[in-house]
């Protein structure tokens, strides 16, 4: 699969490849990933690795590597999982892996990217996802990338001896075609501005 231009200021998205899965696999064991992402405990090292195989093989998802402008490091992974043909919609995952790019503009960016993946590569209609209500980073991330919430699933999740609500949260095709009409415009009134 070639990406086409999947580039932002700061990140860029690639295809997920084999030699990803080390870093993967380190990073869904990571603590404060695995509870960020809904787990109860790490898995062992074999059933996570090859979960992250098997998604190069999937006819549901697609993987891709998020990596660094600068220097090409993969710093973290965005999948679009479960795909429903029918409804043209499916769910986003997005793990940021390395500490150092736990800066909100590249999480932003990286959505971002992949959400426009989503509807110009997949031509998906939705795009939808689950987070928990206390991650105010993450949901700044998102509803920056234009995500709304559309409900909240009450005590959904149980994690360190407490229940805790989910949010759903999704970006249609037609809000997303209208955030970059709404950026057209007005890249064409500061051009008509500046003449």
């Amino acid at each position: 699969m070639k990406l086409k231009s999947y580039r932002g200021e700061h990140v860029y998205l690639r295809p997920f490849q084999l030699t990803d899965v080390d870093d993967v696999v380190a990073w869904l064991n990571n603590e404060e990933n695995w509870a960020a992402l809904g787990r109860s405990n790490p898995l062992d090292g074999l059933r996570d690795r090859e979960f992250v195989k098997g998604l190069r093989h999937s006819a549901t998802d697609v993987a891709l590597g998020i990596c660094a402008q600068n220097d090409a490091a993969l710093v973290g992974c965005c999948g679009l999982h479960a795909a429903c043909p029918q409804a043209r919609r499916s769910t986003l995952g997005l793990l940021i892996g390395e500490c150092r790019a736990h800066d909100p503009v590249l999480s932003a960016e990286a959505i971002g990217l992949a959400v426009r993946f989503g509807f110009e590569e997949l031509n998906l209609n939705r795009i939808e996802l689950s987070v928990y209500a206390g991650s105010e980073r993450g949901l700044r991330a998102y509803r920056g990338a234009g995500f709304v919430q559309e409900g909240r699933l009450r005590q959904a999740h149980y994690r360190n001896g407490k229940y805790h609500d989910l949010l759903q949260l999704a970006i249609l095709r037609d809000d997303w075609e209208r955030t970059l009409d709404d950026d057209a415009d007005a890249f064409a009134r500061l051009s008509s501005m500046s003449t």
